[in-house]
Order: structure tokens, then sequence, then C-alpha cells
């Protein structure tokens, strides 16, 4: 399909610099929003109601490429001895309860004339199913709840926009700052590539797939 206007939150990062690149290659106009740039700072909560209640036209794409591996310096856990109440909450308040509030205003800032896309960045350390590691538990946690929070914020606005698709998707490891400091252990491609192949996943995507959660290839992963 072709999208008209996409809306970007977390557009100063690797993953959403490349996405807003690569959108505007497309042709597509792009409204990029990042705590850089515009002060939106999705762990405050008036913060993401003054800028996103600030906008008022409509997309059909909107992608919620925010997200931390690392949270005021404290990195994934290798053990439950090493699990702190702060991290924790802190990774939440990151990862989960951000996306959370953004996606409040969706409903709105969505079209209802046509086909529309809503995407926010997961992680497949979040399947509850694919979990045979162990390790780097609040970072899991937090990515396993924002999955239910897509989830249940697909089921709900399939009820008022029809045409509406919402899915998390999984990009891979991407070389980014975000994943500098661990692309060792897993292969990593460079952020356009990623912001390319998730595109082409949003692009096969209909209401039919709705509320699920696919990787960079398109497959689905499992919860």
């Amino acid at each position: 399909m072709e999208w008209k206007n996409a809306l970007i939150i977390g557009a100063s990062g690797g993953i959403g610099s490349a996405l807003s690149k690569a959108l505007k290659t497309r042709g597509v106009a792009v409204t990029g929003l990042s705590r850089s740039a515009d002060g939106l700072d999705v762990t405050d909560e008036a913060s993401v109601e003054r800028v996103l209640g600030g906008l008022s036209q409509r997309f059909d794409l909107i992608i919620i490429a925010t997200g931390a591996l690392e949270v005021n310096g404290a990195e994934p856990e290798k053990s439950f001895k090493q699990i702190s109440s702060a991290a924790m909450m802190n990774q939440f308040a990151v990862n989960a309860i951000g996306p959370a509030l953004i996606l409040r205003h969706v409903s709105r800032l969505s079209r209802r004339d046509g086909p529309t896309h809503v995407a926010v960045l997961s992680a497949r350390v979040g399947s509850i199913t694919d979990n045979r590691l162990g390790g780097w538990h609040s970072y899991r946690a937090a990515k396993a709840a924002v999955n239910q929070i897509v989830r249940g914020a697909a089921i709900e606005l399939a009820r008022s926009h029809k045409n509406l698709t919402c899915v998390a998707l999984h990009p891979g490891t991407v070389q980014t700052l975000f994943t500098e400091k661990y692309v060792d252990r897993h292969p990593a491609v460079p952020a356009s590539e990623a912001a390319e192949n998730l595109l082409n996943v949003l692009n096969n995507l209909a209401p039919e797939h709705t509320g699920q959660f696919y990787d960079w290839s398109g497959a689905t992963v499992p919860w």
C-alpha cells in the first residue's frame, strides 16, 4: 500500500531515524517526535499529553519506536540476585507504560476512511514461549507487558477503526547505540536495513492480522 502521512515516535533514535528516512524516500510525509527535538518524554504522562495532544492531523502509519535496553546505566540482569525494584520500574516506564500512554492517542490520530497501520517496536525476548535462556528479567517482563498492551489496543481500536492494523514488531538485532554493547553476541543489521524490513512487513499486513506479533521477516512470534 502507499502511506501518505506517517507519525514516528522516537524519531531521533537509530531505528526511528532510519524509518523516517526510508519513508521520506518513498514520498511519505513524516512527522517525527522525540525527546531531544520535541521534549517528548514517554515516561512523563504530562509530556505525552502535551506533545501528542498538540497534533491535529490524521495519520495512516504510526510507529512507536521508543525503548531502552539500559535505563540510568542499569544493565540487563544475568540473575534474579541482581533484581532491583528501581531498575525494573524504570524498564516498565520506558518500554511498557510509555507506549501505552502514546497508544491512548492513536484512536484520535488515526484515519478512519482508509487502511491504517500502527506498530510498536517490541523484542523477541518479550516472548514467554521463546524464553529458553532466562536472564534480562526486567527487560523481558517489560516487553512481555507491551505485547499485552498492543494486543489490548488492537482489540479496542478494531471496534472503531475497521481498516486499522495494530501489531507488535521485533526488528531483530540492529546496529545502534541501543545495542552497541551486545551486538557481538548476535548477528546484527544496519538500522537502514532494519527499517526497510519493518516497512515491508507492515506493507503486507491487513486488519485480519491486527493484534499479532511479527518479526522483521514477517514470521509470527509466539507470545
